[in-house]
């Protein structure tokens, strides 16, 4: 079965590199090209099972990330430094525009947010609201934490055993029925805890997509309290009210 993710919740290879940036809480000049290459890849398997439709910009930015790596760890006699260091500085200006147009983009939907506040909304307008999917970004939990959660799942399964390629045909909407009734009953539930080792990779790829969609309909909260730990799926109420105390992680 071929999955083929029709959302624009991946923002593209740019936002995956400067998310990766923030995450070493490193200045964006000084991008540390060995770590955030190996990173970069191990998100791209992710995106390479989803088959989403950019996926070949994503390649490219890894296929410059691997090179500049592999370069300044094996640097050849025969070249000097000036050839990586300009790819190098092309590729930290494009970063900084990137992040220039996302930070202009963000501080606008700020403004429209807080203009929402002034004016009385009609009938129509609420409805049309009501209607409208969530950013996957909720609490501190990003999409990319998300995917980088799911390449851990993938890494930790296929050491354990190799891979198989088994067929998986469960609709994405069983899946997400079954997270939310799990959701419900359990009051959260940790997102590692849907997936186990006898699971053909197509459906590990079935549940991961069908989290996306719950989060980006709104249906489903997420939260993470320390960077590179569990992350929780919540109803989205309680993710949404940080102050809320969390339920006991002996029901996950």
């Amino acid at each position: 079965m071929e999955f083929k993710v029709e959302t624009d919740v991946f923002s593209g290879p740019m936002d995956l590199l400067l998310y990766l940036v923030k995450k070493h809480e490193v200045d964006v000049t000084e991008v540390p090209i060995a770590k955030i290459a190996s990173e970069f890849v191990s998100y791209l398997d992710v995106l390479e099972d989803l088959a989403i439709d950019q996926v070949g910009e994503f390649v490219e930015l890894a296929s410059v990330l691997l090179e500049l790596k592999a370069r300044a760890l094996v640097p050849r006699p025969e070249e000097t430094e000036e050839p990586v260091e300009m790819v190098r500085e092309d590729l930290v200006q494009r970063l900084l525009e990137y992040k220039q147009f996302r930070d202009a983009a963000t501080l606008l939907e700020d403004r429209a947010r807080q203009w929402e506040l002034r004016f009385t909304r009609t009938a129509a307008d609420e409805a049309a609201a009501r209607g409208e999917p969530a950013e996957v970004t909720i609490g501190d939990v990003h999409v990319w934490d998300l995917v980088g959660a799911m390449s851990r799942v993938l890494r930790k399964r296929e050491k354990r055993r190799p891979r198989q390629i088994v067929h998986d045909d469960t609709p994405i909407e069983t899946h997400m029925i079954r997270i939310e009734a799990l959701v419900a009953e359990q009051g959260r539930v940790a997102f590692t805890t849907l997936f186990d080792d006898h699971m053909p990779r197509s459906r590990v790829v079935g549940i991961f997509l069908a989290v996306l969609e719950l989060v980006r309909r709104g249906r489903l909260g997420t939260r993470q309290e320390q960077l590179f730990e569990e992350i929780w799926l919540e109803p989205p109420a309680t993710a949404a009210n940080p102050s809320a105390p969390p339920a006991s992680s002996d029901t996950a």
